[in-house]
């Protein structure tokens, strides 16, 4: 056991992440300094040899964080803060997506019941539509005997369109997909819980449907609890 102890869990990095550590390195190396601009997308794929989609989520989440912004008709430019605070503030955004995955857990509850509470009220008939398409996606893909990782993220994305707060549909973004990603590689959702996930789904759907923002929050908190109580 005392040799065990030597041991350290092996991370493996999200292309994003080293994408957000090369930047990193280029601004503390004095390379990229503040209002320079990124190379477009397309070259920064051919470059490093990754999706577009990769460069996309990297690019995003420093422009969340405000590392960088993006300019009408001039790109993508390095923020202009100093050095320090550029490097502090990428040295947070890969600490949260690395090793404070309970912290994640606790803002997408935060996030859920409050965008669940603003689609009950805000909601119109086109947002009922896009949940019904997202949900019957999902039922299929449950039906056939798949957990609809994908399905469940859109069904949820639907629900922060309709709350028709952009920035909770930014955080909604940001924090999710890595929880699903860290759970379908501890298969949480395996077993029949997909089955359970899909009638509450239903059930916040309906309380939306209904415009009653405190059932359709009580019903969230009732469908994140396995998330809540996970411990990796």
């Amino acid at each position: 056991m005392e040799v065990l102890s030597n041991f350290k869990e092996i991370v493996v990095e999200k292309p994003a992440d080293k994408i957000i550590k090369q930047i990193k390195e280029l601004i503390s190396s004095g390379q990229l300094k503040p209002g320079d601009k990124l190379p477009p997308e397309r070259q920064l794929c051919e470059k490093l040899g990754v999706g577009r989609s990769y460069v996309r989520d990297a690019i995003r989440k420093l422009e969340f964080y405000g590392i960088v912004k993006t300019l009408p008709q001039s790109g993508t430019v390095v923020a202009g803060l100093g050095i320090t605070a550029l490097e502090g503030l990428i040295t947070d955004v890969l600490m949260v997506e690395g090793h404070d995955f309970h912290s994640l857990i606790e803002t997408r509850l935060i996030l859920e019941k409050q965008t669940v509470r603003l689609a009950a009220m805000r909601r119109t008939e086109e947002d009922l539509a896009d949940l019904e398409r997202a949900l019957e996606a999902y039922r299929t893909k449950v039906k056939n005997g798949k957990q609809g990782i994908e399905e469940d993220l859109m069904f949820h994305i639907r629900i922060a369109e309709a709350s028709k707060n952009s920035v909770l549909k930014s955080l909604m973004l940001i924090v999710t997909p890595d929880i699903l990603t860290h759970f379908t590689q501890q298969n949480v959702c395996g077993g029949g819980r997909p089955y359970g996930a899909l009638e509450e789904h239903m059930d916040i759907l309906e309380y939306i449907r209904i415009q009653d923002p405190d059932k359709a929050e009580a019903a969230m908190s009732t469908h994140l609890k396995d998330v809540v109580n996970f411990k990796s």
